[in-house]
């Protein structure tokens, strides 16, 4: 459960929810009730409505829900209607990857800086956002407000770079490295572990293949 008694696997769906709705907004939807959600999302309307339920509900009797109001209400709930400032650990391909996508700053999410190790990468820049070295972390960091870092470097130092990073006031960590991370309470982490989601596509794939319809 989440610290207000939320389950996790209601929080994990509200960006998908998020996200269609951004969909419905784009092809100028005004309101769609909770059947025609479910449809499209392949989850059932009773859970949609459970689901909303958790943070007041949203919707009306025989009208459904009104899109931009509920778009914009599920993205306050995200906090997407703050900005947040992050650096990248790690300037290697998934480092870089993350860098140059832009739609992280339309949800909010503004890069400040990106760090190294390797010197031939100081100074190359990435959409206007110069690589760093390790070794001007602390400065930068104090001469700026950071909330969250990703990791993108291998998980030999990942723990020891987290710990790190805590102790420089980072208070969230979105951890690419192949390792789960233990960290001090108030400090939050989402690990995305690539393999592991690989090996679930693997999984269904291979079932499908022994099963056939």
């Amino acid at each position: 459960m989440s610290e207000k008694g939320i389950s996790l696997a209601v929080i994990k769906r509200l960006p998908r929810y998020y996200r269609y709705l951004g969909e419905l907004l784009e092809n100028d939807v005004v309101r769609i009730s909770s059947k025609e959600l479910s449809e499209r999302m392949h989850v059932t309307a009773s859970q949609i409505r459970q689901d909303l339920n958790n943070f007041g509900g949203f919707g009306q009797q025989g009208y459904g829900y009104n899109v931009e109001y509920l778009h914009t209400e599920i993205g306050k709930i995200l906090g997407l209607d703050k900005k947040y400032s992050m650096i990248i650990i790690g300037a290697g391909n998934l480092g870089q990857a993350l860098a140059n996508y832009s739609d992280f700053e339309r949800k909010g999410f503004v890069l400040k800086g990106i760090f190294d190790v390797n010197p031939v990468l100081k100074g190359v820049s990435i959409r206007d956002t110069p690589i760093m070295m390790m070794d001007e972390l602390e400065e930068f960091l104090k001469k700026n407000s950071v909330q969250i870092a990703a990791l993108t470097i291998p998980k030999s130092k990942a723990p020891q770079t987290a710990q790190r990073l805590v102790k420089l006031g980072i208070k969230a960590i979105w951890n690419f490295a192949p390792t789960d991370l233990h960290l001090p309470e108030g400090v939050v982490s989402e690990n995305v572990h690539l393999s592991e989601s690989l090996m679930r596509l693997s999984y269904s794939l291979k079932s499908k293949e022994e099963d056939p319809e």
